[in-house]
């Protein structure tokens, strides 16, 4: 008969060590979460800053002025949408985009920063952006086609920066598409001024000077490169927020050379009548539905 000499609580080799180990361990782990450190809950309070519910202006004259919190929206077309039912069809706005870095960003985001087109439409911090003069306009005044003026990130976290671009070389450009890159930057310069261009080719002499109204469709061209901001569709990221697809600075054109909808914008006030919901979801008045079918 064998007498058994082993067991579970005998301890061999660098038990002493494993322990203490372990003990740090468990030591550090709870110190951490103490002080918010941890990976999960810096992920956790990025994503409630980022998302947090941002109020958009109100414009009582149905007008973009310089100083208003708006969000830029790039509609759905509903022809492509029948034809391919991806879900990466349907309405999207400009975001900023933050790295896994930003996790670490306690107080605010800094640069750079990448943006991309989210599905959600539902106005936050993220989306929300200020047009912000630059050619010494006063606050309040209306923006006009064909003005130079930047969008400007709200302040707290989001750490005022800038939307800017430039032209594309072999080591800056998009991810995906290779084009032109949009990005956030902490610098306001030549590189961050845009310029809004009516969406109808035959009447843009004839705006141009013109007070720009909010809530309709219309082009955002980059001052310094004459392209237009585009979100392209069919190029998607993984970001910390879901699957988005890829913003760029390029102009596409139809065979009749006017602009398609992956330049399509509209910058999008707030609702007066309601503290939720966007001058985007108010529903619009019968005139104005047939106005626009006619034009489609």
């Amino acid at each position: 008969m064998s007498v058994r000499t082993f067991n579970p609580s005998v301890r061999i080799g660098n038990w002493n060590e494993d322990v203490a180990l372990d003990e740090d361990l468990l030591k550090d782990f709870l110190e951490k979460r103490e002080k918010g450190e941890l990976l999960l809950q810096k992920s956790r309070n990025l994503k409630k800053n980022i998302l947090k519910k941002a109020e958009l202006s109100i414009s009582k004259d149905r007008l973009l002025h310089f100083g208003d919190v708006v969000m830029l929206l790039n509609p759905e077309n509903s022809e492509q949408s029948l034809s391919n039912p991806s879900p990466l069809f349907g309405n999207f706005t400009l975001s900023a985009n933050p790295d896994e870095s930003a996790i670490n960003f306690r107080s605010h985001l800094t640069a750079p920063c990448g943006v991309s087109a989210s599905s959600n439409v539902k106005t936050c911090a993220r989306n929300a952006f200020v047009i912000t003069s630059v050619d010494g306009s006063e606050e309040g005044e209306p923006l006009h086609y064909g003005q130079n003026f930047a969008l400007k990130t709200t302040d707290e976290f989001m750490g005022h920066l800038y939307l800017t671009s430039d032209q594309k070389t072999f080591l800056k450009c998009s991810k995906k598409s290779h084009l032109q890159e949009v990005s956030l930057t902490d610098q306001s310069s030549y590189q961050s001024c845009w310029h809004i261009v009516y969406l109808d080719p035959q009447f843009r002499l004839e705006y141009e000077g013109s007070p720009v109204p909010a809530n309709t469709k219309l082009l955002i061209v980059h001052s310094k490169t004459h392209r237009c901001l585009a979100v392209l569709r069919k190029y998607d990221l993984w970001t910390l927020f879901g699957k988005e697809c890829e913003m760029t600075a390029h102009t596409y054109l139809n065979g009749h050379k006017v602009e398609e909808n992956e330049n399509h914008w509209i910058i999008v006030t707030g609702n007066p009548s309601d503290d939720i919901n966007t001058m985007f979801d108010r529903p619009k008045p019968p005139s104005e539905d047939m106005t626009e079918s006619k034009a489609h």
